[in-house]
């Protein structure tokens, strides 16, 4: 995981705009926090693997939630793609 990346690209966080973003064909990749719950992220890893986005699991939801600007843990982050 590239801190730095996350300040400069546009990004959604959260599972549920993550699997937006990556049905819309819009994520580049895809960041999965090691320690999200295996129930509520298995759907977003289908989409990663069948839209053939890259995937990142190394991140704790600390890490993720701190990279990203915010005060809680974030369980799935997508760095977009530049319109």
């Amino acid at each position: 995981m590239k801190p730095d990346a996350f300040k400069v690209n546009r990004k959604v966080v959260g599972i549920k705009q993550v699997s937006k973003a990556v049905e819309r064909d819009e994520a580049v990749t895809v960041y999965v926090a090691a320690d999200a719950e295996p129930r509520l992220v298995q759907g977003l890893l289908a989409l990663v693997e069948k839209h053939n986005v890259s995937l990142d699991e190394s991140a704790t939801m600390q890490e993720l939630g701190r990279a990203c600007g915010i005060e809680v843990g974030a369980s799935a982050v997508a760095l977009l793609r530049d319109m």
